[in-house]
């Protein structure tokens, strides 16, 4: 089949195509993206692959311009005909994949839920036959489609499934104009060339009638560049005398417009009522047959207009209307004039049912519109209620723009634009966002709403660069806010402590007294701070503020919340010093740990503040407690939005654990989710990890690097917490000078969660360079701020300085404090790093039998936990002492991978393959492939035996 026809030339794109099915038959999923310019001959592959799937069932979609403003369009089409397996998903899966597609009403379900929810769906459908989904144009799929189906295709592995996605470019490589994202970049590709000169020559000569001259022949061949349609289209409608006298095109058009004219050319030449009927399935795009039939009715389009349009090759009347290419439609709906469109919009929205489907029908009201219509704008209001009750963000912001434009009142318009930037902010558009903020600006808005889009375009600036850029405008909207609406004024002021956090030393030094000074300035709220008592709310990240109407800003109450309490805290913390906050800091993480799932929505909102100041407190309870609730109902709610943040915080928790393996899976968990989210990647955890652990050589360049990146966008915070990661780095190796000067570096300003930890490692740099004047100045810092935590982490670590600056005796009763209160805290590597300098005292004060008991334990712990920096600078300690140490032997058995020790971990503890899935967003199938390689690994055949090895018993 690859010799002939459109699919001449392709047999190595065929045989990647048959080895992808076999592949996918025998339970390897496959996943390609093939890419080209139109017309190179995606879909003749895509044909190929459907007629040669035999024993697979079908599922195709098709991305379609005029619907990617339609939340989970393309995901509609695709997941259709497999929704009788819906009812085998678990419950939350299956809750929000119904109402992502309007079969049921709920609460707005989390994108990456439905995302697992698909996954889910498409496993159980493979289980009973091999599926092929096929999806053409990707290009023009909505952007929750594409961000489902992206997400899909990256935890696709042991199913039987293959997903094979077309995507239209540019003759030099680039996406097609029109696509906002490209979710698909990264998955395995298949580029679609023009085909080589003696495969284009033999395909035009196919087509052509008569002899052509060779010259000619050579030029066609060259201009079109081997694209097939081309060569199959273009000679269309020509004599042989044409050809031969040089078949002339200006070859300054793109080639897709070339193709495109001439498919306008063939249509321009139909009879009108033909070319009428192209137009009306154009722009139908669900390719509903029995709806274009009705259309036809009422536009008056005999039956003898389908057989014109079927004969000349542009369409097929099937069970669904297909267009022959996706340039036909493009041309059917561009050679029509804009009155044209408009009457065929509005014939379509008449015959559209508006209780089954209001959002299409309001669609095309819309592009029926000659001139501002309010009963229009006000459908597509409701259907951006609708599509945000879905989850889908994308569509609500498009629907509220063009009721936007088609507002007549001025008031309304500004109001709707602002609604419409903070729901295109939402979905992740920035720029637009600001576009329609300058919209609404000329609008005669009301105080309250001039506040709130003040809010809204100084969020967006934090989002896009978090540092200082934010802080003015967050400030200004704040104060406007204060004479509207108090709870969100306080909300604002927070965001602005935030960003001054997140700029530190590159705002200056007196940028956070200034900003916590106005908010304890700002008047209070109607009611005094508390944190809420209601049933657990489902979480979210942040949101910009819901804007309601003066009357109802007036009218609703204003409970305040963790977020007054945060505030309270934190700007008395930097107004006033470290101590006169530490209290009302301390009752707002008490009052979490008394109660997190009462918080969560608060909770989740400000996790990036709540860490730092739990941080700051050395509270590691909290830190605990806080990132075992995020990940938790991250991973139940299937938000993997907020999940990588979660994981990555969790990870830290396990650093300081000692859990250095576990810390581990957990960044590659959140890098392979932010990877398939095409979020922007978190590398704190990761830079911990190279930090203590003290192997790479080339991990001073990677957090100089890392911290470059973020300063580069106003973010000063990470040059003292790189500053700090790079004292621990030396210390552990045993480069006291460096470490020092790092550890000064880092402690140059007050960041938030990095200081105190700063401190420490001044300190103890500082007791071996004998630089006492440094560290006895560092200690009365530490001192301060240990005593306002009160924990068992910071009582340790203090206790530990101390002994580290004190002379002769002193310093043993305050290594064995140090050592008490570190044994009642969950951070093992400072427990572990105190018996490491307890010993290396003792040794010095040649009481060695002592100082082997602490530095063996110091060893073993540090090993254990992949500390090797600090590993090895016990071991020389010991040996020294006079204790031979043999360094550990590799292991006999085949490590595993970071993903495969988290499945046997959760494996061991008892969960089921379909549970250790929903956790994981992986399927059971995969799970299953997972632990087959476990048990070979590590030689069991049984749970109960890799409980065994795990533990050790």
């Amino acid at each position: 089949m690859s010799n002939s026809g459109p699919l001449r030339g392709r047999r190595s794109e065929c045989e990647t195509l048959d080895r992808l099915l076999a592949d996918a038959k025998s339970g390897q999923s496959q996943v390609l993206v093939l890419r080209g310019e139109a017309g190179v001959g995606k879909s003749a592959l895509m044909e190929h692959l459907v007629a040669n799937a035999a024993g697979c069932r079908i599922l195709r979609a098709v991305g379609i311009e005029s619907e990617m403003e339609l939340a989970f369009a393309g995901l509609h089409q695709l997941c259709m005909p497999i929704m009788g397996h819906l009812d085998r998903l678990p419950g939350p899966q299956r809750d929000a994949l119904a109402v992502a597609f309007g079969l049921s009403a709920g609460n707005v379900p989390d994108r990456f839920l439905v995302g697992l929810a698909v996954l889910s769906l498409l496993a159980e459908a493979a289980e009973e036959q091999p599926l092929v989904c096929a999806v053409d144009d990707a290009q023009w799929l909505d952007q929750v489609s594409a961000q489902t189906l992206a997400f899909v295709a990256r935890r696709l592995l042991a199913e039987r499934v293959a997903l094979v996605f077309a995507v239209r470019t540019t003759a030099q490589g680039t996406l097609a104009q029109g696509t906002a994202d490209d979710q698909l970049r990264g998955l395995p590709e298949l580029v679609v060339r023009g085909l080589r000169d003696d495969d284009a020559r033999a395909l035009l000569d196919s087509v052509v009638p008569g002899r052509l001259d060779e010259r000619v022949r050579d030029r066609i061949v060259a201009e079109t560049r081997g694209n097939p349609l081309a060569l199959l289209e273009l000679p269309r409608g020509l004599t042989a005398t044409d050809l031969a006298g040089g078949f002339g095109r200006p070859d300054a058009r793109p080639l897709a417009s070339q193709i495109e004219q001439h498919f306008l050319r063939r249509i321009e030449a139909l009879p009108d009522d033909t070319r009428l009927l192209l137009l009306v399935a154009a722009a139908e795009p669900v390719g509903d047959v029995s709806l274009l039939r009705r259309v036809a009715d009422r536009l008056g389009i005999g039956p003898v207009a389908a057989a014109a349009a079927e004969a000349a090759g542009l369409i097929e009347f099937g069970t669904r209307t297909r267009f022959r290419h996706p340039l036909v439609r493009s041309a059917a709906y561009r050679a029509a004039g804009l009155e044209a469109r408009q009457d065929v919009h509005r014939a379509l929205a008449e015959a559209t049912d508006p209780e089954s489907d209001p959002d299409r029908r309001a669609w095309h009201r819309a592009h029926a519109a000659v001139e501002p219509d309010e009963v229009v704008a006000g459908e597509l209001e409701a259907s951006a209620d609708r599509a945000q009750a879905r989850g889908g963000i994308a569509a609500a912001a498009a629907f509220l723009r063009r009721a936007t434009e088609l507002t007549p009142d001025p008031a309304r318009r500004g109001a709707r634009a602002l609604a419409a930037a903070q729901a295109t902010f939402e979905a992740g558009v920035p720029d637009t966002a600001r576009e329609l903020l300058a919209a609404a600006e000329l609008g005669p808005l009301d105080e309250l709403r001039r506040a709130r889009l003040a809010r809204l375009r100084a969020q967006i600036v934090f989002a896009r660069r978090r540092g200082g850029e934010a802080l003015p405008l967050l400030l200004d909207a704040a104060k406007a806010l204060e004479r509207v609406d108090g709870g969100q004024a306080r909300e604002a002021y927070l965001e602005a402590i935030g960003s001054a956090v997140f700029a530190g030393r590159l705002n200056g030094h007196d940028s956070l007294p200034r900003v916590a000074e106005a908010a304890l300035a700002a008047p209070r709220g109607q009611q005094p701070p508390r944190l809420p008592d209601t049933a657990e709310a489902e979480p979210r990240g942040p949101q910009p503020p819901y804007l309601p109407d003066a009357a109802e800003a007036a009218a609703a109450p204003q409970p305040l919340s963790l977020a007054d309490a945060l505030l309270d805290g934190l700007a008395k913390r930097f107004a006033e010093g470290h101590i006169a906050g530490a209290p009302l800091l301390k009752q707002a993480l008490q009052a979490f740990r008394r109660d997190p799932c009462g918080n969560g929505d608060d909770i989740m909102r400000w996790l990036w503040l709540t860490w730092l100041i739990a941080a700051d407190l050395w509270d590691d309870e909290t830190w605990h407690e806080l990132t075992t609730h995020a990940v938790r109902t991250a991973r139940q709610s299937g938000a993997l939005n907020y999940l990588p943040l979660a994981l990555t915080y969790r990870a830290a928790v396990h650093v300081h654990a000692g859990a250095f393996d576990v810390a581990s899976g957990l960044v590659e968990e959140s890098d392979a989710i932010t990877e398939a989210t095409r979020n922007s990647p978190l590398a704190y955890a990761s830079l911990l990890l190279l930090a203590w652990r003290g192997e790479d050589d080339e991990a001073p360049s990677v957090m100089r690097a890392k911290v470059r990146d973020a300063t580069s966008w106003g973010e000063g915070r990470a040059i003292g917490l790189g500053a700090y990661l790079n004292a621990v780095l030396h210390n552990g190796l045993g480069q006291y000078e460096d470490a020092l000067a790092d550890a000064r570096h880092a402690a140059e300003h007050e960041d938030l969660g990095v200081y105190g930890f700063a401190l420490v490692e001044l300190i103890e740099a500082a007791a071996h360079c004998d630089a006492r004047d440094a560290g006895a100045t560092a200690l009365r810092r530490l001192e301060e701020r240990a005593d306002a935590a009160g924990t068992s982490w910071a009582r340790g670590v203090l206790a530990r300085s101390r002994a580290l600056l004190s002379q002769g005796r002193a310093a043993d009763p305050l290594y064995r404090e140090a050592i008490e209160h570190l044994q009642r805290s969950r951070v093992a590597v400072h427990l572990a790093r105190t018996h490491l300098v307890y010993g290396e005292w003792l040794r010095r004060e040649n009481r060695r039998a002592d100082a082997r008991e602490h530095l063996r334990t110091a060893y073993e712990m540090l090993s254990r936990f992949g500390a090797k920096a600090f590993a090895e600078r016990a071991r020389r300690e010991l040996a020294a002492a006079g204790e031979s140490v043999r360094q550990r032997a590799a292991e006999v058995r085949e490590a595993l991978t970071a993903q495969e020790a988290q499945i046997a971990q959760l494996a061991a503890d008892g969960k089921t393959n379909s549970q250790i899935g929903a956790e994981l967003f992986i399927s059971p199938r995969t799970v299953e492939w997972h632990l087959r390689k476990v048990f070979t690994k590590l030689d069991v055949d049984s749970r109960i035996k890799l409980r065994g090895v795990l533990t050790g018993s």
